[in-house]
């Protein structure tokens, strides 16, 4: 197992930034923690687009509560998510990727939504290869 001590990253950061898979662990860090804390503040602003009509009607009508509290709940829910990749994308990268096939199963239930699926699928794979490759780039030792 690769030394993950706090004196090696820094020991070791002018090799580390070069490394293409370092730079590739990188993108996917920061990316899967800014873009869930985005769109999961954007369910209570609803500047980017009106979150709502995303709720499949089956879902909603499961709900015990109605639909726009509900997705104030999933933007709460987003954001805590992001808030994980930034300082745990070992357990993080999971969640996202969970998260998203949640949304996926959601929006299989909504014609017309398909395509949306696929990308959130895509989404998903790339949340599962940060959670793995931060096991070789986390900054403190796990036992």
């Amino acid at each position: 197992m690769a030394d993950r001590t706090f004196g090696n990253i820094l020991g070791h950061a002018g090799i580390r930034s070069t490394s293409p898979t370092y730079q590739a662990y990188q993108i996917l860090h920061i990316g899967f923690a800014v873009l869930p804390i985005v769109a999961g503040l954007d369910k209570f602003l609803h500047l980017l687009v009106n979150w709502n009509v995303y709720l499949a009607p089956m879902i909603q009508s499961l709900l015990p509560i109605d639909g726009a509290t509900f997705m104030l709940v999933v933007g709460a829910v987003e954001i805590l998510a992001g808030l994980m990749v930034i300082f745990r994308p070992d357990i993080g990268g999971y969640v996202v990727a969970f998260w998203l096939w949640g949304i996926i199963i959601n929006l299989l239930l909504i014609p017309g939504y398909f395509d949306i699926a696929l990308r959130d699928f895509g989404l998903s794979l790339g949340a599962l290869a940060l959670a793995r490759m931060s096991r070789n780039f986390e900054h403190s030792p796990r036992v």
